[in-house]
């Protein structure tokens, strides 16, 4: 009897749904999302089955139930998702397809990007009911927009495209493309080809044409350039904001508040409250049919729906929305609930939606402020001392989760939050709000409140941009290691408890490994290289014990990627690097060069080197013979000789880097007719332990002569995964490794890192030392494993790794579960096919 007491007691304690079981499934969750392998369907379900099992009748072992059916549910999800992905053995092919545009297209420059949802009864098996990130590029020369000015949200069209795995690139600081497509469950990203061969099938239809339709009727009513922040606010639509927007509101950190927010959803729930409980006032004989409470709890609910399905339900407005369901079925059913009881269940029923959910940023910072702020604050106190309260414990709680997430934290930030919460989420936003409701009821009723709107925006913004461009706007990290993140919550929980516990700043001491991480620095005598994966280009940092030199910057295209904004800056950043001794552009190419501006404008240089009859401003020229020592490590150009002729690729600065133990090869884009020169002319210098290969590995370079004379232990390609120039070439690889030297290519390593110490040769390999099971590049090895096919079919031209040398303490390896949102990228910069 006292045992069966024991059980119920404990079966009361641990209730089928509540703050307990929602813990224990998110640990479950992240569990399997940290995994290094994925588990087989059948074994995700089976977990799933028992672990059901025992939540619902287990009793003492629900909680055990609860985190086994978390494990299994997630890898349910994750396996179905990776398995309606474009496989692999269809990359690159070219498929006619039919379906609605189901996002409001970005039309920038030169290319239009959106989403498309293939139809459910399409010619194509493999790709019936699955979503495409497609761009649609105007032709090379054109001088206007072309036809793709014609897409609108909600329109079906018929398109050729041609299609590859979601793939992104992986370098320190950078955005996890796969792991984005994985969680808004993208099957594959292209490039629509032959536009003249595109047709309209049906017309516009369905909640994004309103969307796209208020938001014109915004931009077209509001003469302020503030319309496209009203449009933000108003309908979550934040395509008007530039790069530079978004600079200024990280600076700020006021990020959380530009778009629908789900504070912003609560105040309009509050609103609908109010409104209904006002009807009922107004008309008593109501309270006979529905009680007034019950009415007005439901009229917060449909007030927040519809608010979330004017944001396109963004996953911060329907965690909203789920716990003012959590709070109305409460009302309705007259039974208590907290705060934490509501975001509790809340946190259940997004997970048990979508348990992917928490692959994305967002997730963390809305469910961890909302449980900050309801578990630090008193529930009564003054209004005043409650929104400085909120915001301290605001500041110092997700700050831990911003710095993992985004690597960088805003020490203005909440100065600006306490005069932006309250005017923004009080005044800017219901105007906005109010303007389109009035749009809704009649045709150009909106504008005038928009334009009030967006006056009173203007009011604070002057201030925000002065804040924006103070020194102390924005402070970036390096890149922690993966015991920073609990240690520094670990330190935000400290120092939030309450004022009588004892030796709280000592509490700051758990910040440390976040804010001032270890950042592996050579010592004298050594020195690192990191071959950064910039797609097809090439970026080179190389760092001594006090001294940084980069060489090249990646490509650029004219109003589109830029790999020196996108990822080399980033990248540097990450590293722990706040400015170059020296930058060397080894020729003007744009892989090479493009990225060049964007890296000048982000951090301060203090020499920059091109080579001869480049017109590039404040260079000076890099001729064989030029040589510097940093830290025992001395640096030498090998080419171009004094006045040779700038003939582009050939007239690439060749720098050798050698210190006490080991040297390293950059080659930039020369031929073989160069090689052939400096074997000739200096073939002792060309003695390396490590070459980035010429040319990106093409056809014509690399000759054997100059193979032979360097003795490289490791060569380094830096190609762009399924590059239209078939770079590395096969037989470029062969020669190399017969030559007894290991390749390892960007586009199957990531980033590469390179030591040159004490300890010998050392290298990290940005994918195997982050190994994750949903990374594209492993996961098409694998595939091309099981399939019989030759790895060279998957991975461009037979390159290899090496399975060694991951000895380094793995420092740029962010947490996974809510590692790297990265800045250096925006969500769904894929790698698209070459158009």
């Amino acid at each position: 009897m006292r045992a069966r007491g024991r059980l119920a007691f404990a079966a009361a304690e641990v209730p089928v749904a509540g703050k307990a079981v929602a813990v224990f499934f998110l640990t479950g969750i992240c569990a399997a999302i940290g995994a290094p392998v994925l588990p087989p369907l059948s074994v995700s379900g089976l977990f799933a089955i028992a672990g059901i099992v025992l939540w619902w009748r287990g009793r003492s072992l629900r909680l055990a139930g609860v985190v086994l059916t978390g494990i299994g549910w997630v890898g349910l999800h994750a396996g179905w998702g990776l398995a309606a992905q474009l496989p692999f053995a269809a990359e690159g092919r070219e498929f006619t397809v039919s379906g609605a545009v189901i996002s409001l297209p970005e039309h920038e420059a030169r290319r239009t990007r959106f989403l498309l949802r293939v139809d459910g009864d399409d010619t194509t098996p493999h790709l019936q009911g699955r979503r495409l990130q497609l761009s649609w590029y105007d032709d090379f020369g054109a001088t206007s927009p072309g036809p793709r000015m014609q897409l609108h949200a909600g329109q079906r069209w018929r398109l050729q495209v041609r299609l590859r795995v979601p793939r992104g690139l992986s370098n320190p600081g950078g955005f996890d493309a796969e792991r984005h497509a994985l969680a808004q469950r993208i099957s594959a990203t292209g490039l629509v080809r032959s536009p003249e061969t595109a047709r309209l099938l049906a017309p516009p239809s369905g909640l994004a044409v309103w969307r796209q339709r208020m938001a014109s009727r915004i931009a077209g009513q509001v003469p302020s350039a503030s319309s496209r922040y009203v449009q933000a606010l108003a309908l979550g639509d934040t395509r008007g904001l530039t790069d530079d927007d978004w600079q200024r509101l990280r600076a700020t950190g006021l990020t959380h508040l530009i778009a629908i927010s789900g504070f912003h959803v609560g105040m309009v729930a509050v609103c609908g409250a109010w409104l209904i409980g006002g009807i009922w006032r107004l008309l008593p004989w109501l309270g006979l049919r529905w009680p007034r409470p019950q009415a007005a709890a439901a009229g917060a609910f449909i007030a927040a729906l519809v608010y979330a399905a004017v944001a396109g339900f963004a996953l911060p407005t329907v965690r909203t929305v789920l716990m003012v369901a959590v709070i109305v079925l409460a009302r309705l059913w007259r039974r208590p609930v907290d705060v934490l009881g509501s975001l509790g269940l809340a946190a259940l029923a997004v997970l048990l939606v979508d348990p992917l959910s928490v692959l994305s940023a967002g997730f963390w910072l809305s469910f961890a402020g909302v449980a900050w702020l309801a578990w630090c604050l008193p529930e009564r106190t003054h209004w005043l001392r409650g929104f400085l309260s909120a915001q301290r414990v605001a500041t110092l709680g997700l700050l831990p989760l911003s710095a993992m997430l985004f690597g960088q934290a805003s020490a203005i930030g909440p100065l600006a939050n306490l005069v932006a919460i309250p005017w923004w989420s009080l005044v800017v936003v219901p105007l906005a709000v109010l303007g389109t409701a009035l749009e809704v009821v009649w045709s150009g009723s909106g504008a005038l409140v928009w334009r009030a709107s967006a006056w009173c925006f203007d009011l604070s913004w002057p201030l925000f941009e002065f804040l924006a461009g103070t020194r102390f706007s924005l402070w970036w990290l390096p890149e922690p290691a993966w015991f920073a993140l609990p240690l520094a919550l670990l330190g935000a929980l400290w120092m939030l408890l309450p004022s009588g516990v004892p030796a709280k700043p000592l509490a700051l001491l758990l910040w440390l490994p976040l804010l001032l991480p270890w950042r592996e620095l050579p010592a004298k005598e050594e020195f690192e290289l990191v071959m950064l994966d910039v797609g097809q280009g090439l970026s080179v940092l190389v760092r001594t014990q006090q001294h940084t030199l980069l060489y090249d910057a990646g490509p650029a295209v004219r109003d589109g990627f830029d790999a020196g904004e996108r990822v080399v800056v980033p990248a540097l950043r990450a590293l722990g690097v706040d400015g170059l001794n020296r930058l060397v552009i080894s020729h003007g190419d744009h892989d090479h060069a493009g990225g060049v501006p964007a890296v000048q404008a982000a951090l301060p240089v203090d020499e920059l080197h091109a080579p001869p009859g480049l017109p590039w401003p404040a260079a000076s020229e890099c001729v064989a013979g030029h040589a510097w020592e940093w830290d025992g490590v001395r640096f030498e150009f090998l080419h171009p000789v004094a006045d040779f002729p700038y003939l582009r690729n050939e007239s690439s600065c060749v720098l050798k880097v050698a210190g006490r133990h080991g040297s390293v090869l950059l080659m930039g884009d020369v031929g073989e007719v160069i090689e052939r020169g400096l074997v000739k002319r200096a073939r002792a210098q060309l003695k390396a332990d490590v070459v980035v290969l010429p040319h990106h590995g093409s056809g014509n370079s690399s000759g054997p002569d100059f193979v032979g004379a360097t003795g490289a232990r490791l060569a380094l390609v830096s190609a762009g995964h399924g590059n239209r120039f078939g770079h590395p070439r096969r037989d470029v690889v062969a020669r190399w490794q017969r030559a007894g030297a290991e390749v390892l290519g960007s586009a199957g390593s990531g980033a590469v890192r390179v030591w040159l110490g004490r300890d010998g040769l050392q290298l990290r390999e940005r994918r195997m030392a982050r190994s994750r099971w949903w990374d594209a590049a492993e996961r098409a090895r694998a595939a091309a494993i099981l399939s019989g096919i030759e790895q060279t079919a998957m991975v461009p031209e037979g390159l290899e790794r090496v399975g060694t040398g991951q000895g380094r303490r793995l420092a740029d390896a962010a947490v996974v579960v809510v590692g790297g949102a990265g800045v250096g990228d925006r969500p769904g910069a894929f790698l698209e096919p070459a158009p």
